[in-house]
């Protein structure tokens, strides 16, 4: 069996982006790491659910081992650093926090959190961090710089499929899968604007690998559920109906920087191959 280690940014990105290939995984028997850089201290908070006193930082501390549970994840670390906040916020210029890190230093904290393991797989995210964030951008930084360096053989960027999305999307207003959702319909359409602007994830053409996870869907939904601090129940990702859920999130986009995926090639399906 083989070591996946996943290395995210924040509480909430693992069942996000990695939930359902995390919990295929675990299924199958391999062992799944997760690693997180930061603990989300400046996430915006979903009004009423920190109790008087309760720290951002260790509410989505709970959250992330409650999901990490639901996942079958083994081991849950966390690399130490504070969250940057959302691109060109006054908070990228706190010295403590991860986008400050220096990556050399930052990928040294990495090799000694997995000194005893024996990794065959690390996920981080594409380049742009998936849609641009200080510390996803980071993670690539530093999880690419530690792979190198300790040999692991496998590397996946997870991404999200922008051709998909807008299809999904156009796919939904067009039912009137979101009528009667408040907030939805334009959540929606501001997704849909992001996917024709190209400012987020990867053209389907970039993309390499495509993991279904159908049969694991609903304990991606719960996991995304259990990080109620920054997602609220009325939510895109909690208030689809299923079907439209499904098509959103049943297939999880990676890819593999080492070998492009050839024009009219099917997406490869096993992130363990090489």
């Amino acid at each position: 069996m083989a070591t996946a280690v996943f290395f995210h940014a924040h509480p909430d990105d693992e069942s996000l982006s990695t939930a359902g290939t995390m919990a295929l995984l675990a299924e199958a028997g391999h062992r799944v790491v997760l690693v997180v850089a930061t603990r989300g201290e400046e996430g915006e908070v979903v009004p009423g659910v920190l109790a008087d006193g309760e720290a951002l930082g260790d509410r989505r501390t709970t959250e992330l081992h409650t999901a990490a549970d639901l996942l079958g994840t083994a081991r849950v670390e966390f690399l130490g650093y504070r969250d940057s906040g959302m691109a060109d916020s006054p908070t990228n210029d706190n010295p403590d926090c991860f986008w400050q890190a220096d990556v050399d230093r930052a990928a040294d904290r990495l090799r000694a959190i997995l000194s005893n393991e024996q990794p065959d797989l690390l996920v981080v995210y594409d380049q742009n961090g998936g849609y641009g964030h200080p510390d996803h951008i980071q993670v690539h930084r530093v999880g690419t710089r530690w792979a190198a360096a300790a040999g692991v053989g496998t590397v996946r960027w997870v991404t999200l499929n922008r051709d998909a999305i807008r299809e999904t999307i156009e796919s939904a207003i067009a039912s009137g899968a979101a009528d009667g959702l408040a907030g939805i319909g334009e959540d929606l359409e501001e997704r849909r604007r992001r996917a024709e602007e190209g400012s987020f994830g990867s053209a389907a053409a970039d993309i390499t690998h495509a993991v279904a996870v159908g049969p694991f869907l609903d304990r991606k939904r719960a996991a995304i559920a259990t990080h109620a601090s920054q997602i609220p129940a009325d939510s895109f990702f909690l208030s689809i109906p299923a079907e439209q859920f499904a098509r959103a999130f049943g297939t999880e986009w990676f890819i593999d920087p080492e070998s492009p995926r050839r024009p009219g090639a099917p997406f490869r399906t096993d992130l363990l191959a090489h």
